[in-house]
This record gives C-alpha cells, structure tokens and sequence, in this order.
C-alpha cells in the first residue's frame, strides 16, 4: 500500500457524538475528541476536504459541536442512517464527487460505523487509512473493529502517522506548525 497522497485525500469525520462518546471511560473521550480535533485542524490548513456525519441527527444528536465549529463555514454535517456511510446514497455522492482516492477516517463507532464504511470505500475502490488513536469503540470491540479492517485490506494508521504522510517535508510541517497550534498533550510530534 502506498502512502496516503495529500492531494488524493479527504478526511471523513464519522459520528462524533455525546450518543457514543458517553459509552468511552470518562478519561478516554477528552483524548479522543482532541485528536480529531487536530486532525480536522490539519486538513483545514493543508486544504483536504472534510465530510462529516452524525447518526441519526435530531434536536438533541449532532456532531459534536465543538468539531462542527471546525468545518468550514456552511458545510453541512450528513444526517447518517445507515452504518456504512458509502451505502447512504447522499454521502456516497459528496464522496465520490471529490474525486479523491484516499480517504482517512476518524470517529465512532470502530467495530461499527468506522469498520463497515471503510470495508465499503475499500471494495469500491478507495484507498483507506483509519487512524486508531483517533478512532473508538467500548473495550474489546475497538480493537476487534480494528482487526477486522486491517484483514479486509484497510491500513490500520494513527494521526501522527496521517500527518507525517500528508505533510512530507520539513517545509510544509513548518508552514503548518504556524496555523496549527495546539498539538493533543498525549501526541508527540
């Protein structure tokens, strides 16, 4: 598997909600959340696109706010109803109408949303990047989810790893060192 491309990628941010963060110890959610939060960050500056989903959205479900806040100004969070987001037509499109190869998702649930939407982008073609680290479900299913994905060909990564692929050069990490500023305590780069 080649590296991921920067110019081949869009990062997918999947159901990052107070629905499935409260199922995470109380001492993994902050982490987590932080995480994304960067990442999200990292793409905004190195101009990768962004689709975000939040399942089943209601008065009280959303993206939570706080990474919605990170989209662009207008951008929509899909309302996803399905597990797979390849398999929920509108999302499918968004996707397909970037005309990206490489897609690095981030979110919840792994054993769930996260596993079934990459197994799906993999068999329609995509080359799929999952960060672990930024990346969760309640213990053991975490980890099943990320053996599961490993097995049906999707590269198992961590943030830190998808940063370093994307940036490539000393250049580019300094220029995104300045737009950029808050690295998660627990990420040494």
């Amino acid at each position: 598997m080649p590296l991921i491309e920067r110019a081949n990628s869009v990062l997918v941010v999947v159901d990052v909600q107070d629905t499935f963060l409260c199922k995470l110890p109380l001492h993994e959610r902050e982490a987590l959340v932080a995480r994304i939060a960067w990442i999200m960050q990292v793409a905004i500056a190195l101009e990768i696109p962004i689709v975000a989903t939040a399942e089943d959205v209601s008065d009280t479900v959303e993206l939570l706010p706080l990474l919605k806040n990170l989209l662009p100004p207008g951008q929509c969070v899909f309302n996803k109803m399905v597990f797979s987001l390849y398999g929920q037509h509108d999302i499918r499109q968004a996707i397909e109408a970037l005309g990206k190869t490489d897609v690095a998702l981030v979110g919840q649930e792994t054993d769930v949303c996260i596993a079934q939407s990459a197994i799906d982008l993999r068999d329609a073609g995509y080359q799929v990047w999952v960060a672990d680290d930024a990346t969760a479900s309640p213990w053991p299913h975490h980890d099943a989810g990320l053996r599961r994905m490993e097995n049906g060909g999707v590269v198992i990564s961590n943030i830190k790893g998808i940063y370093y692929e994307w940036v490539r050069d000393v250049s580019t990490e300094i220029a995104i060192g300045k737009t950029v500023t808050s690295v998660p305590p627990d990420l040494t780069l």
